[in-house]
């Protein structure tokens, strides 16, 4: 069973930046797409930003571009979320996830993903 493990959390003040990362373990990190997503207080888990399995492409919410960038090094098993110029309306719980690289390729929808992290808390004040 692969395992993903978020660090990089913390509470910064407005316009702020954080650097997430997110570990594999337990499978060939260069099968997956990976994913973030995020799950705000009395809210369901959101898509945030994902990756293809060799980091060619990337994809990102409207309300992050231009502000997060993604990135991967399948040489040490990571995935990133660089988060610039946040917001308070980015306080949440982020998550990683991992997709089989031969599954839909529908990065948006967290049920197309093969497994989750724990998450890691990200709080923004104004």
């Amino acid at each position: 069973q692969g395992q993903l493990v978020e660090s990089g959390g913390g509470a910064v003040q407005a316009g702020g930046s954080l650097r997430l990362s997110c570990a594999a373990s337990g499978r060939t990190f260069s099968n997956y797409a990976m994913g973030w997503f995020r799950q705000a207080p009395g809210k369901e888990r959101a898509f945030v930003a994902a990756i293809n399995w060799n980091g060619g492409n990337t994809y990102y919410l409207d309300s992050v571009k231009g502000r997060f960038t993604i990135s991967r090094d399948n040489a040490k098993n990571t995935v990133y979320l660089q988060m610039n110029s946040l917001k308070p309306e980015d306080t949440a719980v982020y998550y990683c996830a991992a997709q089989d690289r031969y599954r839909s390729g529908n990065y948006y929808n967290q049920y197309e993903y093969n497994y989750f992290g724990q998450g890691t808390q990200v709080t923004v004040s104004s």
